[in-house]
């Protein structure tokens, strides 16, 4: 079994589809770690707010099949791959990390994904769940990184009962 670390996000009915993104985590990985909802403004484009979330699952899946996994639960939850990269979507998944793997794949796949060390809305979260987890590439701890980012300001909790 491996340890994969992904990021939630998701500013089309949020709550919702964020919901049923872990439900769908749940029911095929069984026990996850779920960091806080956290509220942050769109990155890239003019859109809504997101919400967005860490998530640590076990899981037998390759980091390509867990990948095709993921996209697959996207499209499910109606996520539109035919507009611009950077734009609003119902359900954003991201494989963060693959136990220690370094790896460049099809598909936008790449571990470490890159947005875990410069974007506060993936390393807040994560770090939130796995402080003490090492970086492969970087050599620090999760929580060493967050803690150098100094972008705590940047990310508003919001809990998973009140989100709508």
């Amino acid at each position: 079994m491996a340890r994969a670390y992904l990021s939630l996000g998701s500013n089309i009915e949020p709550a919702k589809h964020l919901r049923q993104a872990v439900a769908a985590l749940r029911e095929r990985f069984g026990k996850i770690t779920l960091s806080r909802l956290y509220r942050t403004a769109a990155v890239g484009f003019e859109g809504p707010a997101f919400l967005n979330a860490s998530a640590a699952i076990d899981t037998e899946l390759s980091p390509e099949a867990l990948d095709a996994w993921l996209h697959a639960l996207e499209d499910a939850l109606g996520r539109r791959r035919d507009g611009p990269r950077f734009s609003s979507r119902t359900l954003d998944i991201d494989l963060l990390l693959y136990d220690d793997r370094v790896l460049k794949g099809a598909s936008h796949l790449q571990l470490p994904r890159p947005e875990l060390a410069a974007q506060a809305f993936v390393l807040g979260p994560t770090a939130e769940i796995a402080p003490q987890l090492v970086h492969p590439t970087d050599g620090r701890t999760l929580g060493a990184m967050w803690q150098a980012m100094n972008a705590a300001d940047a990310l508003v909790a919001v809990p998973w009962d009140s989100a709508d």
